[in-house]
């Protein structure tokens, strides 16, 4: 997916580009900007005394030396304050910025730290807000491959509002799901068992069929129900685009989907998307939550309260929320997989 979140060290990410978390002087500073020194060695602190300071907002390009990466990117966030003091503006420049620069070098991949949260104190939760939303804005005119890596699970955070709505919309359907499910419910948790095990099992082409319709046993019958069925997944998709009135470019870069996919899916009408893809392309379109399980199902999927990354993804549709890269954060911070391709 061009824009994905990861659990690493940023030192360690083979990609073209890592961006440091810059001292505004040519000295090196603590947690990211050391560990990249560290990995990269003397040459890239040489380098960086040739550019000599760097202003809070702005950045600059240096060789990766002994990184993975071919270029650092050194950028200077701003130290929080209050927030009175345009520090939301100055960070959104780093990341502007950082952007340019990658792109004018011709990078095709490039990973961002969550600027500015370290020793600079800028809260996590609004950093995390910013570094989506300029990411997230590039990639609607740019082609890029994007990753934020945070280095462990206290590094990212959600707003506090987020998180227990979030929560508490999982309290009252996915657990309660599950209890019902696990304790004196057998007819709920003969058909969950049911229905889990048939959509593993369900050939991802065969759109829209109810879970575990018994096949016919007459070949006639079964030649019958072949040529009644509804429009796959791919031409479904294409459909709704047109319908829609959107660009195919619109379509997949809001989708968190790369060109090559679509390309693929828009040339292939028996392409087989991953759970994760189809719903990116319901979230694109936004369609609402009928619409999403009607489009999901022609991929041989469906929603259920017994799993947490449906029941997250529910929530965004039922409260009309189509970002996808918001729902890749909060599917992150609750150790879910993203969505997009």
């Amino acid at each position: 997916m061009p824009f994905e979140i990861v659990r690493n060290d940023i030192a360690n990410m083979q990609v073209d580009a890592v961006v440091n978390t810059a001292n505004p002087h040519p000295v090196i500073g603590p947690g990211v900007d050391s560990r990249i020194h560290e990995r990269a060695g003397a040459g890239l602190l040489a380098a960086r005394k040739k550019i000599g300071d760097i202003r809070s907002g702005d950045a600059a390009i240096t060789s990766g030396f002994g990184l993975d990466a071919r270029y650092v990117i050194h950028t200077v966030g701003p130290v929080w304050d209050g927030g009175g003091h345009k520090e939301g503006q100055i960070l959104a420049s780093c990341y502007r910025k950082s952007l340019a620069l990658a792109k004018e070098h011709g990078c095709e991949s490039v990973a961002f730290p969550l600027i500015a949260t370290g020793n600079y104190g800028f809260p996590k939760p609004l950093a995390l807000q910013i570094a989506v939303r300029e990411i997230g804005s590039f990639l609607m005119e740019n082609e890029m491959q994007i990753y934020l890596v945070v280095f462990d699970r206290e590094s990212f955070v959600l707003s506090e509002k987020l998180f227990r709505s979030i929560s508490s919309y999982i309290d009252e359907n996915y657990i309660h799901s599950r209890i019902a499910y696990e304790y004196g419910r057998e007819d709920l948790r003969d058909q969950m068992i049911r229905e889990e095990s048939c959509l593993l099992q369900m050939p991802e082409a065969y759109p829209a069929m109810d879970v575990c319709e018994s096949a016919p046993e007459d070949s006639d019958d079964l030649e019958e129900l072949l040529a009644d069925l509804d429009a796959g997944f791919s031409e479904t998709l294409l459909q709704l685009i047109d319908r829609a009135g959107k660009k195919d470019s619109e379509v997949y870069k809001k989708a968190n989907v790369d060109r090559k996919l679509f390309s693929k899916i828009r040339n292939n009408m028996d392409y087989k998307p991953s759970k994760t893809t189809a719903l990116a392309f319901a979230f694109a379109l936004e369609l609402d939550i009928d619409e999403t399980k009607d489009l999901i199902a022609r991929a041989g999927f469906a929603l259920s309260h017994s799993s947490k990354f449906d029941v997250i993804v529910e929530y965004f549709l039922v409260n009309g929320n189509y970002d996808v890269f918001e729902l890749n954060e909060v599917l992150f911070a609750f150790d879910q997989p993203l969505i997009g391709a």
